[in-house]
């Protein structure tokens, strides 16, 4: 079996954001996503997703490492002075890699 090796960029951030980061993922380069509605808290607050505004998703986006690269500069620069977000990478492999 051949692996091939990726880049899973994950994106937790505030659900109003979702259809920009979507369009934002897209003209990136990326060739899918996946978005789940997800509830959570930190030190500094508890999302508990029980109103409208306070609903959080997670992104997940696995792409070439320049991809997911030229995607969280462009978050953090557009949406992290005004919205509350994570990012993070972790390597990944993937089996099928023209999907990706």
């Amino acid at each position: 079996m051949t692996k091939h090796p990726r880049k899973l960029l994950v994106i937790i951030a505030e659900a109003v954001l979702e259809k920009r980061l979507v369009a934002d993922v897209r003209q990136a380069g990326a060739h899918g996503y996946t978005v789940h509605d997800v509830r959570g808290g930190s030190a500094h607050s508890t999302r508990e997703g029980s109103w409208e505004a306070d609903r959080t998703i997670e992104m997940k986006v696995i792409c070439e490492t320049p991809v997911a690269d030229a995607i969280a500069a462009h978050v953090l620069t557009t949406y992290a002075p005004n919205y509350g977000l994570t990012l993070f990478f972790a390597d990944v492999s993937v089996l099928r890699p023209e999907k990706f």
